[in-house]
């Protein structure tokens, strides 16, 4: 039997064991086997790395007032969907990872964006049976029902110390008295004004244009909109006056939410994967978020193939690793609630072993040779947020509204920019998304439905303690949480890990996309010789967020990408 065919046959045999499988992930040789030995299960101080330096202050400000990790992340989410507009919102969703520390639980709190009851699995094609794009991309068709406002208000009443209205403070007043456009989002506003709606316009304009860099940005609607949140819990976004004008301006202007939509919304609490890799344990995401599979079914791979990080070959291994796992993410996942998610197989020992059977340890594999799938892409402008408090309490959360501006739809007298979520959803087994690539049958749009999402926020355990990180980018967000977590496994401190050149393959488009510095020209051509077609990205990409703690030296440490104009600080509470 040939490779590609042992590996097709290792593949079925693990769909027939779907979910009778248990998770065995094996051991990679990284680093000795080191005790962690704690000097205290307490950091003694607290950190939040941000994309924002006002979204990072509004944390810090909140750890202040006596909130724990759980308030910050709240205030940090709310404030960055302020001054941060491109990359999430509270017309958006995300998902936040908690742990607790006094007693180790451990929650994935999933706010993300649900599809509208009315919606149908062809209602992005068009008479020919093709997909009309920016039905699915622009304007009020394209959004889903928001689920940042609820998840908000369920961390602040199940989990935090603080009133929600005290932990929303920061950003009402970043919204009411405005802050500084900054280079990065006057530059969005250039390049997307004129798919931004006439009530986003009036929002932001400057002389009558995109507001240039430096301008006072002062949004009063939002503001009043976050102060009802705040006042009333969720009921304040979901009914009353706010949803009255969310509705009236949805439904003017072609979309199809109602009423039943907003009050049904509900956020989920799932329990998180967890992974284990040499030494350390790995926490992160679960469907609808396709990033914790992914990285398992990628660790499983390299523990099998020996991976040590060094030369060629762990290159070679890791690519090939990412092209087998991010087939299976676009053939196989989607909403738990709608469709089967064989999560248990495809983490499974068994089933790595039929995919590194497949791994020619000296040429690439072309992607066309394997057992065909589509390719699911997503918006890359979304948003991270690290926390860890001074009892050891930590939040990783990741959160997006899909392209830039979302929909660019701003309802009337509302202030909320609202996503294009529907957009991650397949239009049709055969049609493309934003970026090129088709969808998948797990991912057709129904009523209720939460699309599929790469976000991935993570904890890592081991040897060198504690790391909390995630970033944006789209299908690039697991690759660069993989490559962050793998440079923190092998000694590179926080501000290294965000730094770090970055390389990405997604299975299709079949080519290794990299940063400038990513590889050596030696490196390119022995690459090259192996016959991966390499394609370098003209701009860097991601901004990750970190925070680390050490519990035998007690230090803690954060850092924010260099790419982005973010704001990582660590405060040690005054004794």
């Amino acid at each position: 039997m040939t490779p590609h065919r042992q590996a097709g046959a290792m593949r079925a045999r693990a769909m027939r064991l779907l979910l009778l499988l248990a998770l065995c992930a094996p051991m990679a040789v990284l680093a000795p086997a080191v005790a962690t030995a704690a000097a205290s299960d307490k950091p003694g101080a607290h950190a939040v790395a941000s994309a924002h330096p006002l979204a990072t202050q509004a944390g810090l400000e909140v750890l202040a007032a006596g909130g724990n990790a759980f308030d910050a992340a709240v205030a940090v989410s709310a404030a960055i969907a302020v001054v941060e507009p491109t990359g999430s919102g509270i017309g958006g969703g995300g998902f936040w990872l908690l742990h607790r520390q006094r007693d180790g639980m451990q929650t994935f709190v999933d706010g993300r964006e649900t599809a509208p009851g009315k919606a149908s699995a062809t209602m992005y094609l068009g008479a020919d049976g093709k997909a009309v794009d920016k039905r699915s991309r622009d304007g009020a068709l394209a959004a889903a029902i928001p689920g940042e406002p609820a998840a908000l208000d369920h961390i602040a009443r199940t989990y935090g110390r603080l009133p929600l209205a005290r932990s929303l403070a920061p950003a009402i007043r970043y919204a009411r008295d405005g802050f500084a456009c900054d280079a990065k989002l006057a530059e969005a506003f250039a390049q997307h004004w004129r798919r931004l709606s006439p009530a986003a316009q009036a929002t932001f304009a400057v002389a009558g244009g995109p507001p240039p860099a430096g301008a006072l940005l002062r949004q009063p609607d939002l503001a009043t909109t976050i102060e009802r949140l705040a006042t009333q819990g969720r009921d304040g976004f979901y009914q009353g006056d706010t949803a009255q004008r969310l509705l009236a301006g949805v439904q003017q202007d072609g979309g199809i939410w109602a009423a039943d939509d907003l009050r049904g919304y509900r956020v989920i609490e799932r329990a998180p994967i967890t992974l284990r890799f040499g030494d350390y344990r790995i926490v992160t995401a679960p469907p609808p978020s396709a990033g914790g599979v992914t990285i398992g079914e990628v660790l499983n791979q390299l523990g099998l193939l020996g991976f040590n990080g060094q030369g060629i070959t762990a290159t070679h291994q890791l690519i090939e690793a990412m092209r087998r796992a991010f087939r299976d993410r676009a053939a196989y996942l989607g909403d738990p609630d709608f469709v089967p998610v064989p999560t248990a197989s495809l983490l499974s020992a068994d089933y790595a072993r039929g995919l590194v059977a497949s791994i020619n340890p000296a040429r690439a594999t072309p992607s066309a040779s394997l057992p065909p799938a589509p390719a699911f892409p997503e918006g890359t402008h979304t948003t991270h947020l690290s926390v860890l408090d001074a009892d050891g309490n930590r939040v990783a959360a990741t959160l997006s509204i899909n392209l830039p501006f979302g929909s660019g739809y701003m309802p009337a007298g509302t202030g909320v920019f609202l996503n294009d979520e529907m957009d991650d959803f397949a239009a049709s087994e055969t049609a493309s998304n934003a970026y090129g690539l088709i969808g998948s049958k797990a991912n057709l749009v129904a009523p209720n439905k939460r699309p599929l999402s790469t976000m991935t926020p993570t904890f890592v355990e081991g040897p060198r303690g504690l790391l909390v990180l995630g970033t944006p980018g789209g299908s690039r967000i697991v690759t660069m949480v993989l490559l962050g977590l793998l440079d923190w496994m092998q000694g590179g401190d926080v501000a290294h890990v965000v730094a770090l050149p970055r390389f990405h393959h997604q299975y299709l488009p079949d080519v290794v996309e990299y940063e400038a510095n990513a590889f050596s020209a030696e490196q390119r051509e022995a690459l090259a010789a192996m016959g991966h077609v390499l394609k370098p990205v003209n701009r860097a990409y991601g901004n990750l967020q970190a925070v680390s703690w050490n519990p035998r030296t007690g230090v803690v440490d954060a850092a924010s990408d260099p790419r982005g104009v973010g704001e990582a600080r660590v405060v040690r509470p005054a004794r």
